[in-house]
């Protein structure tokens, strides 16, 4: 990983969805590797899908770009990111709250590293409307999420719903 440029792009991902994808592969042109790292920690967040499976449906969706891996983490983001040598953070912006949550978390992470540096990527405008919490929703209450995730995710969201 010597002399490589490696961004982290640090999320829950439960369920990873295509404005997820987008701010990743946007940020993947700027750095030799993106490392998607999802959230581990199930005392601080209840989620849907457990680490393994967001993992393995995160790994499927980035199978094809050789720039970007997918880990899973469970210290402090910023001990994380020096473990792997990152030299950013990645963060996706849709709405003006966003801003505001994102800019605390970062004011923050510099605090703690400041050789880190918190890049925000404004999501496309295609994808503000979309986030995890609202593709939860609508999927288990039967509606179609299938242009907001990919289709391994749609499956896996019908499948977890049908039990």
């Amino acid at each position: 990983m010597a002399g490589k440029k490696i961004a982290l792009y640090p999320a829950t991902l439960d369920p990873i969805h295509y404005g997820h994808l987008d701010i990743a592969l946007r940020a993947s042109r700027f750095f030799d590797q993106l490392i998607v790292a999802i959230y581990a920690n199930p005392k601080k967040t209840k989620v849907l899908f457990d680490i393994d499976e967001r993992v393995a449906l995160a790994a499927e969706v980035f199978q094809k770009y050789p720039r970007i891996s997918v880990a899973h983490y469970s210290v402090l983001t910023v001990e994380y990111a020096k473990l792997v040598g990152a030299i950013a953070l990645i963060r996706g912006l849709r709405v003006f709250g966003d801003f505001e949550f994102e800019f605390r978390i970062g004011m923050a992470n510099k605090k703690l590293a400041p050789e880190l540096e918190t890049i925000a990527i404004l999501s496309d405008e295609q994808y503000m409307h979309i986030s995890s919490s609202t593709i939860r929703e609508i999927a288990e209450l039967g509606g179609d999420v299938s242009s907001m995730v990919p289709p391994v995710v749609a499956r896996a969201l019908r499948q977890k719903f049908a039990r």
